[in-house]
């Protein structure tokens, strides 16, 4: 936990932290809306009591300023600071069209 977190002195001696924000890799699934992504990500976990690998799916919608992202795009997202009611995340790059 030690690397993802880089420590600042204030001037007043007060340790601040200031942390990488998280990225994820998902698939764009809308564009339909101005300036936002909705992107999917799929992920595997295992079940708590019967051990099987599930496929955890969850939906993120996206700041898309320049509107790069194309449906079926490949794209990382980044965390940001809330832009509306319910986007937090921003597009970085398109991996693949």
């Amino acid at each position: 936990m030690e690397d993802n977190m880089e420590l600042k002195t204030v001037a007043n001696e007060k340790v601040v932290s200031k942390r990488k924000p998280k990225e994820k890799i998902g698939t764009v699934v809308s564009t339909k809306m101005a300036k936002t992504a909705v992107v999917l990500v799929s992920r595997h976990k295992s079940h708590p009591l019967y051990k099987k690998v599930v496929l955890v799916r969850k939906k993120f919608y996206a700041h898309d300023e320049e509107g790069i992202a194309k449906e079926g795009d490949k794209v990382r997202i980044q965390e940001c600071r809330p832009l509306s009611r319910l986007k937090r995340w921003k597009v970085v790059e398109v991996l693949k069209s």
